[in-house]
């Protein structure tokens, strides 16, 4: 392990950890960037021994199509949650499990499908397999499980395949 490896386990992390930093001070100053820096690097640091390998992203600029789809989805399930709610009786709605059988392998994928699934609204990950090779995913209201499960085999699983494998 090289010395720089050492000093700076993840440098991605550090840089993530202290802009969301400077996002939650909302605010600019010299202090907020050397304590956002300083908390960036010192959480990686003593988390370091429970993360053995680095993740692996085989293509950073597809995070970011990944991240505007994704927001762009929350924002339009927002809309489609509210109608049900105010707009469908209980009697229509057709809640729903869907297991989606997973072509992802990398934990860090699995991990960031299953929370974009839960960022959206109207569907929940609840389980995902021993082997990881299937999540479990509730819907608020699903009239066509398989429309669900290839949707979020399209426009998820088959990105972050490209960003992770």
């Amino acid at each position: 392990m090289t010395f720089l490896r050492k000093l700076l386990p993840h440098p991605f992390l550090t840089l993530l950890l202290t802009v969301t930093w400077l996002l939650l001070v909302n605010g600019w100053s010299l202090n907020s960037l050397v304590f956002g820096f300083l908390m960036g690097w010192l959480i990686p640091f003593v988390t370091r021994a429970y993360w053995p390998q680095q993740p692996k992203v085989r293509a950073p600029l597809k995070i970011i199509e990944y991240v505007f789809v994704v927001f762009y989805d929350i924002v339009v399930a927002n809309i489609q949650v509210a109608l049900i709610v105010l707009f469908k009786s209980n009697a229509d709605r057709k809640p729903g499990w869907v297991t989606i059988p997973l072509d992802l392998r990398t934990p860090e994928a699995i991990t960031v499908l299953a929370g974009t699934i839960t960022m959206t609204p109207g569907t929940v990950s609840a389980d995902v397999s021993a082997e990881g090779h299937a999540l479990l995913v509730h819907c608020l209201d699903a009239e066509d499980t398989n429309a669900v499960r290839d949707e979020i085999k399209t426009r998820y699983e088959a990105r972050l395949k490209e960003i992770f494998e």
